[in-house]
C-alpha cells in the first residue's frame, strides 16, 4: 500500500491518505481530486483494469486493441487465401503441376466433393467476423465449382437414339449372378459389356444371356453380348492376363468398333495413389484406340478413374463421355451402396449420345451404366 498527501481542510499541514495497491499488488496510480474547500487537489487511487498504472484509453491500450484487430485480420486473410487456393484448384485443376505419388489423379477424382468446403470456409470467416473474407469464401469457390461442374448438374438427356449400350462390373464374388442377369435384361440393351467375369461365373452368364443375345464373345475377365452380329473379336493385351477385348458390331448404318476394358485397381497408400499399373495398361489401351481404323468407336468398362483424372487424358482427348454429354448429374457408380465417384464409363467416338444414366443396383459393388446413342451412317461404309 502507498500513501498520498493532501492539504488539511483548514489550510494547515497536509495529511497523508493511504492508497490501496492495485489488485495485482502493483503500485496504484493516482488522479487529481479537488479538496473539500476547493483549495488543493487530493489524489485517490484508481487502479487500471489490467492492474497497470495506465489510464483507460491510454496509447498502450490502443496498441493492444490494434494488435487484436490485426490478429483478427490475419485470421480473415487465412480464410481468404484458402478460398482463392480452392477456387484455383477447382477451376484450373488441369493446369496445375502433378503432385508426387500421383496424388493429382486422386484429387481430381474426388474434385466434385470440394463443394462442401465452401460452407466450411464461410462459417470460419463469420466466426472471425471477417465479412469480406466470408464473401470471398462464398463467391470465388462457388463460381469456380459451378464453372467446372455446373454443366454436370443439368439434365442433358434427349429422346431418340438408335442403340442402347450397357456396361457392368458384375464383381467376381457376386453372390447372385442370376439376379444380376435379370436386372440387366430389363434394361433392354442392344450391346452389353461385362467386366470381372471369372472361370466359375462366365459360363453362367453365357447361358443366362444366350436367349436375348445370340452373339457374344468373352475371354479372361471381360465379355460382350450383342443382338447384332459380331466379327473380328479378339483380346487386347493390356496386361499379362486378359482384361480387355475388341469386337466389331454390325450395327445399323455400318460397323461399330466396341472395346471392353477393366483397368487395374488403384489404392491409396503410404507411397501415394498407387495408379501406376492402371496408367500403364491405359496407355496400351489408348494406343489401340488411336490405331482403330473404324470411324465409330465405343469404349465400355471399369476404368478405375473418373474422366476428370488427368491420367485418363490419352482416352478422353479422343473419346467423349456419354454421361458428360447426355447425362443428368454426376452418375456416380462406386461403391454401389453409396456412390461417390464414377469409375465405370461409356466413352464415344464418331457417334453421339442421346442419353446416359445409371441402372439400379445389383449384387455387385458397382452400379451398371447405360447410354442411348445416335448412329449416323458411317461415311466409310
Amino acid at each position: 500500500m502507498t500513501a498520498t498527501t493532501r492539504p488539511a481542510p483548514d489550510g494547515g499541514a497536509a495529511q497523508r491518505v493511504p492508497c490501496p495497491a492495485a489488485p495485482d499488488g502493483t503500485a496504484a496510480r493516482t488522479v487529481a481530486s479537488p479538496a473539500a474547500d476547493g483549495t488543493a487537489a487530493q489524489t485517490v487511487p484508481s487502479p487500471a483494469a489490467d492492474g497497470t498504472d495506465r489510464a483507460p484509453g491510454a496509447p498502450a491500450d490502443a496498441a493492444g486493441a490494434g494488435a487484436r484487430r490485426r490478429w483478427w485480420r490475419r485470421r480473415g486473410a487465412a480464410v481468404t487465401g484458402c478460398s482463392v487456393l480452392l477456387a484455383v484448384s477447382v477451376a484450373g485443376h488441369g493446369l496445375l503441376p502433378g503432385l508426387p505419388g500421383r496424388l493429382s489423379s486422386l484429387a481430381e477424382t474426388l474434385l466434385p466433393w470440394s463443394a462442401p468446403a465452401v460452407p466450411v470456409l464461410v462459417t470460419a470467416a463469420l466466426l472471425r467476423r471477417a465479412r469480406v473474407a466470408a464473401v470471398v469464401a462464398l463467391v470465388l469457390p462457388a463460381v469456380a465449382w459451378l464453372t467446372a461442374f455446373g454443366g454436370a448438374l443439368a439434365d442433358k438427356t434427349s429422346p431418340g437414339g438408335d442403340l442402347t449400350l450397357v456396361s457392368h462390373n458384375v464383381n467376381q464374388a457376386n453372390p447372385d449372378p442370376a439376379g444380376t442377369v435379370r436386372s440387366l435384361l430389363a434394361a433392354g440393351a442392344d450391346v452389353l459389356a461385362l467386366e470381372e467375369l471369372s472361370p466359375a461365373t462366365a459360363p453362367a452368364y453365357e447361358q443366362a444371356l444366350a436367349e436375348a443375345y445370340p452373339y457374344h464373345f468373352y475371354e479372361g475377365t471381360v465379355g460382350l453380348w450383342s443382338v447384332h452380329p459380331l466379327s473380328d473379336a479378339r483380346a487386347v493385351p493390356i496386361m499379362p492376363w486378359t482384361r480387355a477385348m475388341r469386337a466389331t458390331v454390325d450395327a445399323p448404318g455400318g460397323p461399330l468398333a466396341v472395346y471392353v476394358a477393366h483397368l487395374p485397381s488403384v489404392r491409396v497408400g503410404l507411397g501415394g495413389f498407387t495408379a501406376g499399373a492402371r496408367d500403364e495398361a491405359l496407355g496400351v489401351l489408348a494406343a489401340e484406340v488411336r490405331a482403330e481404323p473404324a470411324r465409330r468407336v465405343v469404349l465400355l468398362g471399369d476404368l478405375n478413374g473418373s474422366t476428370d483424372d488427368r491420367a485418363l487424358r490419352p482416352l478422353t482427348d479422343r473419346l467423349v463421355s456419354a454421361q458428360a454429354a447426355a447425362g443428368a448429374g454426376f452418375g456416380f457408380t462406386w461403391p454401389a451402396r453409396l456412390p461417390v465417384v464414377r469409375i465405370d464409363q461409356i466413352l464415344l467416338g464418331g457417334v453421339r449420345a442421346a442419353s446416359a444414366w445409371t441402372l439400379p443396383a445389383t449384387a455387385s459393388d458397382h452400379l451398371p451404366v447405360a447410354a442411348r446413342i445416335h448412329l449416323a451412317p458411317d461415311p466409310a461404309h
